[in-house]
């Protein structure tokens, strides 16, 4: 005859599949970590797995609608904001996609930050140029801000990051007054409060990346030509080999940053060229997340725990 401890076992595994339907059914991801406080409404998540969760509508001009991608911090929790990482691809300002940054995010996520993929409009796909791609920088920040509650992050720990053409709208971002969307809530600040840069072409002016297409525009669109006394705490990557930046460019944004009192780390790759930081160079990939990781928590955005493994 099947004992009391025997029935009771069977009972259980019987009702498993019932209770993952239940579960299904009210809309939750077994996956996803929900921490309740105290009614549907009023509760948050945190992604156990690193996965983004579905895009956000940010910005719509005429037919052309852009999203963020968020991937939550797996740390989540109603009573502490996590910091916000918004990452801006590379690309010239032409092409480029989310995907780039796609690792970082994952891993950054999993650090405890809220990792924040932006499409922006470039030229290949939008026939614009690369003022609209910084309008959508700005907006983008601006609208994390507005959303910071909903997003559960902490709006005065906003990180902008970005590679090449994206770490030139990252700093524009911080460093540029003028080319804000005329549908844009202004009085939201667009300033993030700390840079990650990858190799960024933050020198648009006559010698610079893309002074033909900016032209004399550039004094008021070049980060290196607007640095000013508040710029955020920056991070700078870049290989000695780099065909768009100069090595020498890169010292002298230190130089004018340490001048107006701010904070600017340089990084420098022997024998590496542009893009050297992206995941298939996985080398370096790894070397500058972890000086990423390095900087934010000297900055007090991050932990020394969770140890994550860079993969």
């Amino acid at each position: 005859m099947p004992t009391y401890k025997a029935i009771n076992h069977f009972r259980i595994w019987t009702l498993i599949p019932f209770l993952v339907i239940s579960f299904i059914a009210r809309g939750q991801d077994p996956n996803i970590n929900y921490i309740q406080t105290g009614s549907q409404e009023g509760m948050h998540i945190s992604n156990k797995t690193g996965n983004a969760e579905k895009p956000l509508l940010y910005k719509k001009i005429d037919s052309t609608s852009l999203y963020l991608t968020v991937y939550p911090s797996i740390l989540a929790n109603p009573t502490k904001k996590s910091p916000a990482m918004v990452f801006y691809f590379g690309g010239g300002w032409t092409s480029g996609t989310i995907k780039q940054f796609e690792p970082q995010a994952i891993y950054f996520s999993k650090r405890g930050i809220t990792c924040i993929l932006v499409d922006y409009r470039v030229r290949e796909r939008h026939k614009t140029t690369p003022f609209e791609s910084l309008k959508d920088a700005k907006s983008a920040i601006r609208y994390v801000r507005e959303h910071a509650s909903e997003l559960n992050i902490d709006p005065s720990k906003i990180i902008a990051a970005g590679g090449s053409a994206g770490g030139h709208l990252a700093a524009a971002t911080a460093l540029i007054t003028d080319y804000n969307e005329s549908t844009d809530n202004q009085n939201i600040s667009c300033i993030p409060n700390a840079l990650i840069l990858f190799n960024p072409v933050f020198d648009n002016g006559p010698g610079g990346y893309g002074y033909e297409r900016i032209g004399d525009a550039y004094k008021n669109f070049s980060p290196l030509h607007n640095i000013k006394i508040g710029a955020p705490p920056t991070i700078v990557f870049l290989g000695e080999k780099d065909e768009l930046v100069a090595v020498e460019t890169a010292r002298y944004y230190k130089k004018v940053m340490e001048k107006v009192k701010s904070r600017c780390e340089l990084f420098l790759y022997e024998g590496q060229e542009h893009g050297f930081f992206n995941y298939k160079n996985f080398e370096y990939y790894k070397k500058t997340v972890a000086e990423t990781d390095t900087f934010l928590q000297s900055l007090g955005y991050l932990s020394k725990e969770p140890v994550v493994e860079i993969k």
